[in-house]
């Protein structure tokens, strides 16, 4: 494997194709990645060129999928392993995934909780169209058995997390190598980035 250097919109333009390579079902595309490589900015770049590609879009936020703080937190409020199991699986399957999926109705919820607030945010129930392709953004998602069609892995080195991590939310950097090393990410995902240098994303491909 080698790591090719790419523009933003060359590796936007290269996610838009392998979009196009599945079926003209509904799909379910997963950007992963720490908040350093900025998973949600990538997801909302391919909005307009999906779009403009003749795919519905529904976007989707993990973060809006976590666990209640009363699961979360019960072991203190810097614990690198509730931090790990932060989004509720059976949740994001249940109202986003399965919906969405090749035999899915389509109705699907677009948030569940307010992680600022802890409590429900009572959203309602939306209808995606034949065809739609989920945009689902967020850390840790791979390896959980979610079921996805195309997974993209933003890969940061340790050394890079910790220096886009904020001081005091480094006790959640534990987190980010277990991932690496239980899900191996740069291995699973369909599409593989590195952005150690976010002005020249590289995209992992075969020799």
């Amino acid at each position: 494997m080698r790591a090719r250097p790419v523009t933003p919109d060359a590796l936007v333009r290269h996610v838009v194709g392998e979009v196009g390579d599945r079926p003209s079902g509904r799909l379910r595309v997963a950007i992963d990645g720490h908040p350093g490589a900025d998973p949600r900015a990538l997801a909302d770049a391919l909005v307009d060129p999906l779009r403009a590609a003749g795919r519905p879009v529904v976007r989707v936020h993990a973060q809006d999928f976590l666990r209640p703080a009363s699961i979360r937190l019960q072991h203190g409020r810097h614990d690198p392993d509730a931090f790990f199991d932060q989004v509720d699986v059976g949740a994001l399957t249940r109202e986003v995934l399965d919906p969405l999926g090749a035999e899915g109705d389509g109705r699907y919820l677009p948030t569940l909780w307010d992680p600022a607030l802890d409590r429900a945010t009572r959203a309602p129930y939306e209808q995606a169209p034949p065809g739609a392709v989920l945009l689902l953004d967020g850390a840790l998602l791979l390896g959980r058995w979610l079921e996805l069609d195309l997974t993209v892995h933003l890969a940061l080195k340790p050394s890079t997390r910790e220096r886009r991590t904020a001081r005091e939310e480094r006790w959640a950097l534990p987190a980010y190598d277990r991932y690496d090393q239980e899900a191996l990410p740069e291995e699973s995902a369909d599409i593989v980035v590195r952005l150690d240098d976010p002005r020249r994303p590289a995209l992992v491909v075969e020799r």
